[in-house]
């Protein structure tokens, strides 16, 4: 119960800041998949930078300097990892094809 809660909650957060997309929050991700507010946040600030699309996986992340990692499928179908900071803000974007970032 908790566990759809935790999903409910992503989802209307990323959907309130303007995204198309889900998170998904559940422990088949990975052991460092995490859900609630603060996953929802991470998943509307990822959205936002992307443009929107679909939130995959949110999860705590340490490369590159980030806290956190979203998959997001960006709405041209491209999957990109975005990492961001503890204030959710873009650290950097990485896909397989190419690399941008900011700090």
């Amino acid at each position: 119960m908790k566990k759809n809660l935790a999903i409910g909650t992503a989802t209307a957060v990323a959907l309130l800041a303007g995204g198309t997309g889900a998170a998904v929050a559940s422990g088949d991700q990975g052991d460092h998949t995490v859900g609630g507010s603060k996953a929802g946040r991470a998943t509307a600030a990822a959205l936002n930078i992307t443009g929107g699309g679909r939130a995959n996986s949110v999860e705590r992340d340490h490369e590159n300097g980030a806290t956190w990692e979203v998959e997001v499928t960006k709405p041209t179908g491209d999957t990109v990892d975005v990492r961001l900071d503890r204030n959710y803000q873009l650290v950097v974007i990485e896909s397989d094809h190419a690399e941008t970032g900011r700090s």
